[in-house]
C-alpha cells in the first residue's frame, strides 16, 4: 500500500491500494424514504405554463439567492437569467445546490431537507430529510448521487430521481471530510483519524425509478481505492481533480496529489491554516491561506509558486483555477481578483461592497461567481471576459431590497503566540495512552496545529483534532505528555498531562452511546455503565465528533455528561464516543459512535432594531430589524410588543396601531425557534402627536396680512392654513399671507397646523395699513371751467361730491371734498358711471370708493386718486 514514506517527497511512483479496514458503523441519519413525499410547491417566475418544460443545456448554471428564496438559471453564453424558480419556506436559508445537465438537488442547511428537481419539467420529484446544519453533503455526477454524513462517517448512494437509498452504505470512522466527484466519476473521502483518502464508485441504477436492479448490475457502492496521505489525526482538506484528488495536510503543511494511481507530496511553507476549493480543474492546485492573504500554486510536477491577494482581512474564499488563471474572492467586499499563471494580478472584478459568502464554480466551460446574499452574479468565459448578471431580472418579486451599508471593519486584535492548552488529560491503554485537551487561546492568530510530546515521541495533530492515541508504550512504565499549540507567531507554552501507566488490564468501553440536544443549548450524552474487568470505573471521557473534527467534550464520573450550552457550535452536527477509565488510570477503546445531534438554543436577540413614527397614521409605530441568529433551529416567528400591544410575525418587520397620540412607547422584539423565545431586543419610539404652532411674527400692507410661525409636527406630516376676516390662505408651514383684507382694519389671524393626530392653532392680532386717496378736481382753461372745482354747487353736479350711496343722488349727498383733501379708503363697489372729463384727466369709471367722510360714505373713483399708483383693484370689494 501507499505509505507516508511513499509520498514524503516530490517524486512519483505507483500507488498500491490498501485493503479497506472493517469499522464499527453507526446509524444512517438520512432515513429511508418508503414512498415519494408530496412535492414541494415551486413557482416559476416570469414564465408561462408553456415555457415550464425546459431542460438544462450547456453553459447554464443554477444560482441561489438567499434573500429572495429562489434559484436563477444563468446562461453562461448570454450572461442572462432565463428562468427563476421560487423555493417556498427557504427565505434567508443557506441552500446547497448540486447540479448536472439533467438533475438539480437542493439541500436546505437550516431544515436539512433534500429535494430533487427534474430540469425537464421544473418539478420536484422527491424529498427526503437529513439532519439540519453543517455535516451532511449532497453530491451529483451524471446519474449518480451520494449523501455524505461526515459526522457519522456514512456515505450513502441515492437514486437522484426518487432519493431512495441504493444498496448498503460505505462506512468510515466518524469525522470524515471531503465528498466530491473527480472528473472520472469517483467520489473521494478523507479520513483524518486514519490519515487516509479513498475513492468510492456508485452502483448502477435501475432503468426506471423504483425498478429492481438489472441482472449483473452492482447492488451497492464500493470503496475501490485507499491511500495513506498523512499521519493519523492530522487535519485534512480535499479537492477533487480531473482524474484523482488533492489532499491538503494542514497539520504538516503539505499537499498530496493522487493521479492515475500515483501519489506525490509537495511541501508548503504555511504560517496559518490553508484551504482548497471542493473541485480543481486543470493540473495546478491552488492552496489558499486566508490568514496570510496568500495563494500557493502546486504544479503537476510538485513545483510550488506563491502570490499575494491584495487587500486586508482574512475572509478569502478558496482560489479557483480557471482557463490558465486563478480567481480568489474577498468575502468582505465581494471583490474577486484574477491572477495569471505567474501570479501577476491581471484583473479585478468589483463586488457589491458588502460582506457575504462567495461561491466560485467552474461549470460548462465558464466560471460562475455567485454572491447568494446579493442581487447580482458574474460569469467569466474562457477568454476571461467578465459579465454581470442580474439574478432578479424582470423584478417579478418587486424592487431590489435597499442596500445595507457595510458595518465598520472590526479593530484588529493584538496578535501573539497561542496560550497553553486547557485540561490536558491522559488515559492509559494496553501499551498505549490516549491524550486529549481543550483548545488553547489563539491570541489573534488562528491555531494551525497542536504538538504532543512524550515517551520519546512527537505527534502533530490538526487544530480541530484535540485528541491523539500514542502507541508503542511499555506496560508498567509511567508516562506524562506535554501538549502545546502553534500559530503564525510560533509555539505557545506547553501544558503537561497527568502521569499514566499503560496496562493490559483495561476496561470495556460502554456498549452504546445516546445523545440528545436540549432546548437550553446543552447536549445530554448518556451510556450504560461499562465493565471494569475487575477494576472500578473511575470516570468516562467523552469525545465530540463533527465533520473533520474530533475534540474532547468533557469527563464524568456518572453515566452521563451534560455538555454546557455554547460549548458546541449551534447548527452543526455532532456525534459522540465514550472511553471508560478505571481507578488505575487505564482507558478502554472508544465506544460505538452515538446518534447525530444538532445543538440548539433559543435565538439570539434581533439586531439593528429600529422603531419609527408612522407619519400618516395616528397611534402607529413601524418596527424593523435584522434576522436573529437562529442558534441551530430555524426562527419560526417573532414576538413584537409595542407599548403593551403584542403581535406575532414571521417577517422582520411589523406595523402596530391603536396606540395613543404622542405616546412614548417601548418596543420589544423576541425571536422564537424550537427552543422557545430568545432574549429581547428593545428600543423606544413615539407615535405622531398633534402639531404645536408658535407665531414668531407678522406684517401687513393695505389689503393683506403675513404671519410667520414654526410648527412642531409631532413626528407627522403637517399641512398649514391661516384665516383672517373670513379670508384664508394655505400652504407653507413657515409663512402664510392672507389677502383681500380691508385697509386700516385690525384682524385676528388664526394659524392652524393639521396632521394625522389632529390640529394645533395659534392667534395673532395684526392691522392692515390704511390706504388714502386725494380728492382731485382741477379747473379748466376757459369760461366756467376755470371755477368748476372751487366750491360745491347745490342741486348741480360738481367734482368731489360724496354720497351715502354709490350714485349721484342729490337726496343722498352728504358733502363735498375740497380738491386736495386726503380721504381714508376702505373698499370699492360698483355704482353709477361717472366721467371726470377734463377735470381729472378724462378718468371715467363705474367704481366708487368707500371713504372716511362723515362716517363711511362713497365718492366716485373718477374724483379720487388712490395713493401708490391709483390702482382700484388694490381695494377689496365692499
Amino acid at each position: 500500500m501507499a505509505t507516508i514514506e511513499d509520498v514524503a517527497h516530490t517524486g512519483t511512483e505507483p500507488a498500491r491500494p490498501r485493503r479497506p479496514r472493517l469499522r464499527r458503523g453507526g446509524l444512517v441519519t438520512i432515513g429511508t424514504v418508503a414512498a415519494l413525499l408530496a412535492a414541494m410547491g415551486l413557482t416559476v417566475l416570469g414564465l408561462g405554463a408553456a415555457d415550464n418544460a425546459v431542460a438544462n443545456y450547456d453553459a447554464a448554471s443554477w444560482l441561489w439567492s438567499t434573500g429572495r428564496s429562489e434559484l436563477a438559471r444563468v446562461n453562461g453564453v448570454t450572461a442572462r437569467v432565463d428562468t427563476r424558480v421560487e423555493v417556498p419556506g427557504a427565505r434567508r436559508h443557506s441552500v446547497q445546490v448540486t447540479q448536472t445537465d439533467r438533475l438539480l438537488v437542493l439541500r436546505d442547511l437550516r431544515t436539512g431537507q433534500v429535494s430533487s428537481l427534474d430540469l425537464a419539467t421544473l418539478q420536484i420529484t422527491a424529498t427526503t430529510p437529513t439532519t439540519p446544519g453543517l455535516g451532511v453533503n449532497v453530491v451529483l455526477h451524471e446519474e449518480t448521487a451520494f449523501v455524505v454524513d461526515a459526522v457519522q462517517g456514512i456515505v450513502r448512494q441515492l437514486d437522484p430521481r426518487s432519493l431512495t437509498p441504493v444498496g448498503e452504505p460505505v462506512r468510515y470512522p466518524p469525522g470524515i471530510t471531503g465528498g466530491a466527484f473527480d472528473g472520472k466519476g469517483r467520489l473521494w473521502i478523507a479520513v483524518p483519524s486514519e490519515g487516509t483518502v479513498s475513492a468510492v464508485t456508485g452502483a448502477a441504477l435501475p432503468t426506471r425509478t423504483g425498478a429492481p436492479p438489472s441482472p449483473g448490475a452492482g447492488l451497492s457502492p464500493k470503496r475501490v481505492e485507499t491511500y495513506d496521505v498523512a499521519e493519523p489525526a492530522h487535519e485534512l482538506v480535499v479537492s477533487t481533480l480531473d482524474d484523482g484528488v488533492a489532499v491538503l495536510d494542514r497539520t504538516s503543511a503539505s499537499l498530496v496529489t493522487v493521479r492515475s494511481g500515483q501519489t506525490r507530496r509537495a511541501r508548503l511553507t504555511l504560517s496559518a491554516p490553508a484551504t482548497l476549493p471542493a473541485r480543481t480543474s486543470g493540473t495546478q492546485v491552488p492552496v489558499t491561506v486566508p490568514g496570510e492573504r496568500r495563494v500557493h500554486v502546486v504544479g503537476e510536477d510538485g513545483e510550488v509558486r506563491q502570490f499575494t491577494v491584495p487587500g486586508s482581512g482574512t475572509e478569502l474564499s478558496p482560489a479557483v483555477a480557471w482557463a490558465g488563471r486563478f480567481y480568489c474572492g474577498d468575502e468582505t467586499t465581494g471583490t474577486v481578483y484574477s491572477f495569471d499563471a505567474d501570479g501577476k494580478l491581471v484583473d479585478t472584478v468589483p463586488g457589491t461592497g458588502s460582506a457575504g459568502p462567495l461561491e466560485l464554480e467552474v461549470r460548462e466551460n465558464h466560471l460562475f461567481i455567485n454572491a447568494p446574499n446579493a442581487a447580482t452574479a458574474r460569469v467569466v468565459d474562457d477568454h476571461h471576459q467578465v459579465r454581470t448578471v442580474n439574478k432578479y431580472a424582470n423584478d417579478v418579486l418587486g424592487g431590489d431590497p435597499p442596500p445595507v451599508a457595510p458595518p465598520p471593519p472590526p479593530k484588529k486584535p493584538q496578535v501573539g503566540k497561542p496560550g497553553a492548552p486547557r485540561n490536558v488529560t491522559a488515559a492509559a491503554g494496553n501499551a498505549s495512552a490516549r491524550v486529549s485537551w481543550r483548545a488553547a487561546a489563539a491570541n489573534g492568530a488562528e491555531i494551525s496545529r497542536y504538538v504532543v510530546e512524550g515517551a520519546g515521541q512527537r505527534h502533530e495533530v490538526g487544530a480541530n483534532q484535540r485528541a491523539v492515541e500514542v502507541t508503542g508504550l511499555t506496560n508498567g512504565e509511567t508516562y506524562t505528555f506535554a501538549v502545546h499549540a502553534v500559530n503564525a507567531k510560533g509555539d505557545g507554552p506547553a501544558r503537561r498531562s497527568n502521569p499514566v501507566t499503560p496496562t493490559a488490564a483495561v476496561p470495556d468501553p460502554p456498549s452504546a452511546v445516546t445523545a440528545e440536544a436540549r432546548p437550553d443549548g446543552t447536549v445530554l450524552v448518556t451510556w450504560p455503565a461499562a465493565n471494569g474487568q475487575g477494576n472500578t470505573i473511575a470516570r468516562y471521557a467523552v469525545t465530540a465528533t463533527s465533520a473533520g473534527t474530533n475534540a474532547p467534550a468533557g469527563e464524568s464520573t456518572k453515566t452521563q455528561l451534560i455538555v454546557p450550552a455554547g460549548e458546541l457550535e449551534y447548527g452543526t452536527q455532532y456525534a459522540f464516543t465514550v472511553v471508560s477509565v478505571n481507578d488505575k488510570g487505564a482507558g478502554s477503546a472508544a465506544s460505538p459512535v452515538s446518534n447525530t445531534v444538532v445543538p440548539f438554543a433559543p435565538p439570539a436577540p434581533a439586531t439593528e432594531l429600529r422603531a419609527t413614527t408612522v407619519a400618516n397614521r395616528p397611534g402607529t409605530i413601524a418596527v424593523q430589524w435584522a434576522p436573529a441568529v437562529d442558534n441551530g433551529r430555524p426562527v419560526t416567528k417573532y414576538l413584537v410588543d409595542v407599548g403593551g400591544r403584542s403581535s406575532e410575525v414571521t417577517d422582520t418587520r411589523a406595523t402596530v396601531s391603536g396606540l395613543g397620540d404622542g405616546q412614548n412607547v417601548t418596543v420589544k422584539v423576541k425571536a422564537v425557534n424550537e427552543a422557545g423565545p430568545g432574549p429581547e431586543a428593545t428600543t423606544t419610539a413615539r407615535t405622531v402627536a398633534a402639531p404645536r404652532v408658535t407665531v414668531t411674527g407678522s406684517s401687513a400692507d393695505a389689503t393683506s396680512v403675513t404671519v410667520t410661525f414654526t410648527v412642531d409636527a409631532g413626528g407627522g406630516k403637517a399641512t398649514c392654513s391661516a384665516v383672517a376676516g373670513g379670508k384664508s390662505a394655505s400652504g407653507n408651514c413657515a409663512s402664510l399671507r392672507v389677502t383681500g383684507l380691508t385697509p386700516g382694519t385690525a384682524y385676528s389671524v388664526t394659524v392652524t397646523a393639521s396632521n394625522a393626530a389632529g390640529k394645533g392653532t395659534a392667534d395673532r392680532t395684526q392691522s392692515t395699513d390704511p390706504l388714502y386717496g386725494i380728492a382731485t378736481c382741477n379747473n379748466g382753461p376757459t369760461g366756467d371751467q376755470r371755477t368748476y372745482c372751487d366750491r360745491d354747487v347745490p342741486g348741480d353736479r360738481n367734482g368731489n361730491e360724496i354720497f351715502s350711496v354709490p350714485r349721484q343722488d342729490n337726496a343722498e349727498q352728504v358733502g363735498w371734498a375740497k380738491p386736495g383733501t386726503r380721504l381714508k379708503a376702505y373698499c370699492r363697489i360698483q355704482g353709477e358711471n361717472v366721467d371726470s372729463w377734463i377735470y381729472n384727466s378724462q378718468k371715467q369709471s363705474t367704481w366708487w370708493v368707500r371713504v372716511e367722510y362723515k362716517g363711511r360714505n362713497y365718492i366716485p373713483w373718477a374724483w379720487l386718486n388712490l395713493s401708490g399708483g391709483d390702482t382700484i383693484t388694490v381695494l377689496p370689494t365692499c
